[in-house]
């Protein structure tokens, strides 16, 4: 992946950009290779022997992009990356020799509309000029181009030390062409850019260049304009290969708001903490019932879903979809985590006093009163009926501790009342929880990986021997190859066909779970695993196929780094101090469990 803050490409090991939306993340596609062929839109620069690279890499602590192809003739270098946003879409790939002399070809197809529109191009004083309705885009470069069919392509030849620059901007089509850049300052301006942005890097614990590597990509992932963090940049990769489980992951997620706080103020990035808090508190403001799950980069609520028809899906996983009806549903989760993430910044000091939230919580609390009675369609977005789901109940139990804990450390003499009351309601609900087994919903026999998050949010000590016999139930009964799947999908709860990959977030929630139990090294060789599911530069997608050792769904996944930076402090904590791991519980006035069992919802 290269980025610019604002949008983002992914970049084969073929050379060849498949996906580019712009001028914004969630934005149509000009590039979409990467759900149908090379004749929905992609960039390749490449050997024009073929092949793929030898070796890529980051440079240091940015996301500048190396490529190395080796063929007989030679080695050359592709290095790619997109400068950080000015006014246009930048981006710059200069191809240059490091041994040897090496035949090159580029071959540049642009399909605006998700590889729908074929543009109109035309030649404007040397540059190549692509257009369609309101997107533009233009090539410059030195090397002599020609069409062929509807597509642009050039050969030529690189010899060690040379260098060679190609770049392409879009532009909105009604006003005027972009300036040229000059590819070699540009280089150095991105690399200057994110090292400065690499200085405020603060973590001291194991594994630093992983965890470096997981909060660049988090960066990359901020719509930089409004601090909001996206959950990928692609849509509709498969969770399954062949299947329909494949969605649009573009948006920003408030499930993931708490732990995506923790992991920017762990590794010093104060700044975008303050930026995804603003970016809540803005996404929040309403009606409480009103309250999504998720919100456009900039907090738009309409997010429409529809197919498209033409792309035949990657290796022909149909349909691909285009926006989220997920939006659409009511899940109780996000109101505990809105409260806990504005609660963990009040503590850790990264809230804005004269802008308190304070009447925005007491809104979410006010309708959650007797909100969190509702069944819901749960942190899987489930596609099937509502349901009264543990973790849900959970989440609103969190809501109500955190306000509780927040009146007490922060408020007045005249929030007794309130405490008083939020304070019942928290002991209702964990009451309600209590049972020797955790299963997924009420009345199921089901399991589910979202019960990991339990001791993560202090509801019940890892140590209690009701989440050691959850904890055990999930390693036995959903787990592949060590690693932890969300749920059984043959049990029909999400309304959806059987089939998906282990998912690689919920392991992580694993390994956090036996360091709280103090089996630290089990939990540090789980972690390492994990480690070695990154790709070759590093990066991280939702899910993961143990059979046939490739990654599944969006990426790369936000929700997943986040989670590995979480993990890598959590062991890095335990190790450097012989402390507890930490938990976002961690601290609170602990409510005591009514000691009868909750009629029906045993497991056992």
């Amino acid at each position: 992946m290269i980025g610019d803050t604002q949008t983002a490409a992914l970049v084969g090991d073929d050379g060849s950009i498949d996906w580019l939306c712009a001028p914004r993340f969630d934005s149509g596609a000009c590039f979409a290779a990467l759900l149908g062929d090379e004749n929905h839109g992609r960039w390749q620069i490449a050997p024009a022997a073929g092949g793929r690279a030898a070796r890529r890499r980051y440079r240091d602590d940015t996301l500048v992009l190396e490529t190395e192809f080796d063929t007989p003739e030679g080695s050359v270098r592709v290095i790619d990356f997109m400068p950080i946003r000015d006014q246009t879409v930048d981006i710059i790939r200069i191809v240059e020799g490091v041994r040897g002399h090496v035949p090159m070809r580029m071959h540049l197809t642009i399909r605006f509309d998700y590889g729908q529109i074929i543009p109109w191009v035309r030649n404007i004083d040397g540059a190549l000029v692509a257009v369609a309705g309101p997107d533009a885009l233009v090539l410059r470069t030195p090397v002599e181009t020609r069409g062929v069919g509807h597509s642009t392509v050039a050969e030529f030849t690189v010899r060690r030390g040379q260098r060679v620059a190609f770049s392409l901007a879009w532009y909105p089509s009604h006003l005027d062409m972009p300036r040229p850049r000059n590819a070699t300052r540009s280089l150095n301006r991105t690399e200057k850019w994110w090292h400065s942005w690499a200085k405020k890097w603060t973590y001291d614990g194991d594994w630093p260049e992983a965890v470096q590597r997981s909060v660049i990509t988090l960066k990359a992932l901020t719509y930089a304009p409004t601090g909001g963090i996206l959950a990928a940049p692609t849509s509709s990769l498969p969770e399954w290969i062949g299947s329909i489980r494949n969605w649009d992951y573009r948006f920003c997620w408030l499930r993931d708001a708490t732990f995506t706080l923790l992991a920017l103020i762990h590794t010093g990035y104060e700044d975008e903490a303050k930026a995804w808090r603003q970016w809540l508190l803005r996404a929040a403001a309403g009606e409480p019932a009103d309250l999504q799950i998720m919100y456009g980069p900039a907090g738009e609520r309409r997010l429409t879903e529809w197919r498209v028809p033409w792309l035949p899906g990657y290796e022909g996983s149909q349909p691909v979809r285009m926006g989220n009806a997920a939006s659409e549903q009511f899940q109780l989760d996000v109101y505990g985590e809105v409260i806990d993430a504005l609660y963990q910044a009040r503590r850790l000091r990264v809230d804005e006093p004269d802008a308190s939230p304070r009447n925005l919580i007491f809104a979410l609390l006010d309708f959650l009163e007797d909100g969190w009675k509702r069944p819901d369609d749960g942190i899987w977005e489930v596609r099937g009926p509502p349901q009264h789901f543990t973790h849900s109940k959970v989440m609103a139990w969190v809501a109500f501790d955190r306000i509780v804990r927040g009146l007490q450390e922060f408020g007045d003499e005249d929030d007794a009342q309130r405490i008083a009351r939020w304070s019942s309601i928290r002991d209702e609900i964990h009451a309600d929880e209590d049972r020797k087994t955790f299963v997924q919903a009420y009345g199921s026999r089901n399991l589910d990986a979202a019960l990991l998050m339990m001791p993560l949010v202090g509801f019940l000590p890892a140590t209690d021997e009701r989440m050691q016999g959850t904890v055990d139930a999930i390693r036995r009964e959903l787990t592949t190859d060590g690693f932890v799947m969300r749920y059984t999908t043959d049990s029909a709860v999400d309304g959806l066909p059987n089939g998906e990959g282990v998912f690689l977030p919920c392991t992580f929630w694993l390994v956090d779970n036996l360091a709280l139990m103090g089996r630290v090294d089990e939990a540090r060789a789980l972690f390492e695993r994990l480690l070695g599911l990154t790709n070759d530069v590093g990066l991280l997608a939702e899910e993961y196929d143990p059979e046939s050792g490739r990654l599944l769904g969006n990426f790369p996944q936000a929700f997943t780094h986040v989670a590995m930076v979480n993990s890598a402090s959590n062991l890095s904590r335990i190790e450097s101090s012989g402390g507890a791991a930490h938990h976002r519980g961690r601290g609170r006035v602990e409510s005591q469990p009514a000691t009868q069992e909750s009629g029906g919802r045993s497991r056992e």
